[in-house]
C-alpha cells in the first residue's frame, strides 16, 4: 500500500484494495481506464482548456479515492484547485499536471 505522496520518480503506486479480493475487478477496470485519462488531460493542457482540465481532475479526485488510490485523488484536488487559480496561466500549475499524470502511469493493482 502506498501512503502519501511517493514522488515523481517512485516505483508503482499500488491501490489500497490490492489485496481486497471483492475489489481487484474493479480496481483494475480503473487502472485500464487511466491511459485515457491520461490522454484527456494531456489534451486538455495542449490545448489550454482549463475548464476541461479543472473537470477532469475533479473526476480523478472523486473516482481515485474510491478505488483505493487516494495519492492519486490528492493530486487531480491539487490540479484542480491550482487551474482554477491560474486564470489561464497553466504554467503555474505544471508541477502539478506533471505530477498527477505521473502517478496515474504508474498506478497498478
Amino acid at each position: 500500500m502506498t501512503t502519501g505522496n511517493p514522488g515523481p520518480t517512485s516505483g508503482p503506486v499500488r491501490s489500497e484494495f490490492a489485496d481486497d479480493a471483492e475489489m481487484t475487478e474493479l480496481v483494475q477496470m480503473f487502472v485500464d481506464e487511466l491511459p485515457e485519462r491520461i490522454s484527456q488531460l494531456n489534451e486538455a493542457w495542449n490545448s489550454a482548456d482549463c475548464q476541461r482540465l479543472e473537470h477532469i481532475a475533479h473526476q480523478l479526485k472523486g473516482a481515485s479515492a474510491g478505488y483505493g488510490f487516494s495519492v492519486v485523488g490528492e493530486a487531480a484536488a491539487q490540479l484542480e484547485e491550482s487551474v482554477r487559480q491560474a486564470e489561464d496561466n497553466l504554467s503555474a500549475a505544471t508541477r502539478q499536471f506533471d505530477e498527477l499524470v505521473d502517478l496515474c502511469r504508474r498506478a497498478t493493482m
